[in-house]
């Protein structure tokens, strides 16, 4: 017999199986037991987290020959059927490449015959998201009230794809991530059943790569198994999973505080050279400190530490490290993990970011101080502390001179405010169209949702309460409800530069960003109105339209009323 991946040999086959996701199991066995089934099930969450198969046991348990039964017995006739396919009652329908009017048309028609072999006719349609508008439409009255022999599972990753009719007729069911204790758990039984010799920080490794998806750590066990001599190690894992090993974590963080940047970059370019992915690299350490930081404010709590195990020399860091320095390391690697995402010079970007760690000064103790000497200038203020306050009895210094010039220029920064371009904005309104503006208002929606994704969110929530007020051929007005978020975003370089990208791409016109907040934009908009009043009164007084000259000379005046 052919070889069988993993996850397909341990595919789940009753309820007990279905890993992590008990709160659904536990509400399917209650109904099946009490025969409250539904016409209609959504079950939805991540890849890999048991939606199918849960679909499939459902099916085998409402059909079992010992029904009521909270799981199926997998030894009557009806339940071997429905596990090897040959029944032909239970329908698999992939919806990515059956996503068309005509194939749920023909489910529509089919519904109606009663099932041949078991008691209830089951559609799994998988990935349901792919369904067109069409197919939707037509499912609709079907899976609202479907003949009594009849059960729809619908299975998607994206539910929020779903039109909300189909998501109201079904009773919905969300899977959720498996966690990295149930993943290896799961993997340790497998391995025990299958003979196979690993360690144990193997399936850590494997566990923690797979993100939550037990056929992903299935496949990548399998790897594991296809690589490894005689034994799953962890070195093997590693190498299956790209993740970095600890050792090369703990001596990266050595460098890194003791700012050794020639030992850092040289540890970094050894990673490089084994083939190990920049972006999950930055991951690996990002989890590297953040197990620190837990490890450091929270130590009873080892069952959340995700990357690291507690070795020797990881604890003898952690004392050392502030909590301050874990902070700004994280900041610096989250900031070039995304700039990661848009360059194809990763490497770079990874050697200057090292380089800004060890370079980075934060806390007192990490910049050199010892702690003694951090003590000793405490005593130091104290004592300072107390000789300002007897100066103050005795009428010394008075409480309020320090103060004055401090308050003095706080008000006269507080007072200088953002300058709005108002000669930028008149000339923008000389050349404002209608149909500029419209353009640009009816792509906003696509431009904030790119922003999102282009991991600009707290940016582009600047723009919440902002509109384009007038266009032209090269740049627009955009109205700021506060001068706060005007200022803010105005000057942010990249920002504008990112909205100007970005209409480029959406109208293939490079536009220019102009600011101003509300309490400014009506006065600056009326000033520009009146001055193109009073401009055109005065053109008409002076030069008089030579059209209405003409017909008063062939009418006269009296028989001819004019409008503007």
């Amino acid at each position: 017999m052919a070889y069988q991946a993993l996850y397909r040999v341990w595919r789940p086959q009753q309820f007990v199986d279905v890993v992590g996701q008990k709160h659904v199991t536990k509400t399917l066995q209650n109904a099946l037991l009490q025969q409250k089934i539904s016409h209609a099930y959504l079950f939805s969450g991540p890849r890999g987290t048991g939606k199918t198969s849960a679909a499939k046991i459902l099916a085998k348990a409402v059909n079992c020959e010992k029904a009521p039964v909270d799981e199926p017995c997998n030894q009557c006739s009806s339940c071997i059927g429905i596990s090897d396919g040959s029944i032909s009652d239970v329908i698999e329908i992939d919806a990515a490449s059956n996503n068309g009017v005509e194939e749920i048309r023909d489910i529509r028609d089919k519904v109606k015959y009663a099932p041949s072999a078991v008691s209830y006719k089951v559609y799994i349609i998988d990935e349901v998201h792919m369904l067109s508008i069409g197919a939707f439409n037509a499912l609709l009255k079907t899976l609202e009230e479907p003949p009594k022999h009849v059960i729809f599972v619908l299975a998607t990753t994206e539910p929020h794809k779903l039109p909300l009719t189909i998501i109201s007729r079904c009773q919905r069911f969300d899977f959720k991530r498996i966690t990295s204790h149930d993943i290896v758990e799961r993997m340790k039984h497998i391995a025990d059943e299958s003979n196979i010799q690993y360690e144990e920080k193997a399936l850590h490794v494997v566990a923690r790569a797979a993100e939550g998806g037990m056929r992903d750590a299935l496949s990548l066990l399998d790897q594991a198994i296809s690589f490894s001599d005689e034994k799953v190690r962890v070195d093997d894992a590693l190498t299956v999973t790209g993740s970095v090993a600890q050792s090369y974590l703990n001596q990266l963080g050595n460098a890194i505080f003791h700012k050794d940047i020639a030992k850092a970059l040289k540890a970094l370019e050894e990673l490089i050279n084994q083939g190990k992915d920049p972006s999950r690299f930055v991951e690996d350490l990002i989890l590297y400190y953040r197990d620190m930081l837990l490890y450091k404010t929270a130590p009873k709590l080892e069952e959340s530490l995700e990357r690291v195990l507690l070795d020797e020399e990881f604890t003898v860091l952690a004392e050392q490290i502030s909590p301050t320095d874990i902070y700004s390391y994280i900041d610096v690697l989250n900031t070039v993990q995304q700039e990661i995402k848009f360059t194809n010079h990763a490497k770079v970007y990874l050697e200057v970011s090292i380089i800004k760690l060890c370079q980075s000064e934060n806390a007192p103790v990490s910049n050199g101080a010892s702690v003694p000497e951090v003590q000793e200038l405490i005593e130091k203020i104290k004592v300072l502390e107390n000789e300002l306050v007897s100066l103050k009895k005795q009428g010394g210094v008075t409480a309020t001179e320090p103060s004055t010039p401090t308050k003095k220029k706080a008000t006269n920064r507080s007072q200088k405010g953002f300058k709005v371009p108002v000669g930028r904005i008149k000339e923008v309104l000389k050349n404002a169209t209608r149909q500029e503006l419209n353009a640009i208002k009816g792509r906003w929606g696509d431009l904030l949702e790119q922003l999102n994704q282009r991991n600009m969110r707290s940016q582009a929530a600047l723009l919440n309460d902002a509109e384009p007020v007038a266009a032209s051929s090269s740049a627009f007005v955009l109205k700021f409800k506060y001068e706060i978020h005007c200022q803010m975003a105005m000057e942010h370089p990249s920002f504008m530069e990112a909205i100007s990208t970005i209409l480029n791409n959406l109208l293939r016109v490079q536009y220019e960003v102009v600011g101003v907040p509300e309490a400014q934009w009506s006065n600056i908009r009326q000033d520009f109105l009146q001055y193109q009043q009073d401009d055109g009164e005065k053109k008409d007084s002076n030069q008089p339209d030579p059209l209405v000259s003409e017909a008063i000379k062939l009418v006269g005046s009296d028989l001819l009323e004019i409008k503007d």
